[in-house]
């Protein structure tokens, strides 16, 4: 990646993308956030509870406004009824939710190639996302 920084930006002093994209090596993605879809920490320490009272499924579905296959899944997902923690069952959410992936400049070497040349070329990165696609 550090050698398609340096073909796009030929003088490191003047150029301004290079101090954009050098520390991270191109764009930042967007900080991660929770899909207001998703269970709440809240949401799973009242499952919890509820675990704990003996509550049924559709008991503590009705209660969240929730569908009674959504308390099953994440109960048997987290450990089962002997072993659900509210609190590990958040953090295991939130670390399925992480998907890595390269990004395609940094996957494949030849499509950088190409696309720093049409930088040198003086195209416009709208016209050769355009072109890319």
């Amino acid at each position: 990646m550090v050698r398609f920084l340096e073909a796009i930006c030929y003088d490191r002093s003047s150029s301004s993308i290079y101090t954009l994209l050098a520390p991270t090596g191109g764009v930042s993605p967007e900080p991660r956030k929770r899909s207001r879809l998703a269970l709440t920490l809240s949401e799973r320490e009242e499952i919890s509870r509820s675990i704990v009272k003996d509550d049924s499924m559709r008991e503590i579905a009705k209660r969240l406004g929730r569908s009674p296959s959504t308390i099953s899944r994440e109960i048997q997902r987290n450990g089962g009824l002997e072993h659900y923690s509210a609190t590990q069952a958040d953090q295991s959410a939130w670390s399925r939710t992480h998907r890595h992936k390269a990004c395609k400049l940094a996957m494949y070497p030849w499509l950088s190639r190409i696309v720093a040349t049409k930088l040198k070329q003086n195209g416009s990165p709208e016209q050769i996302a355009g072109w890319l696609k």
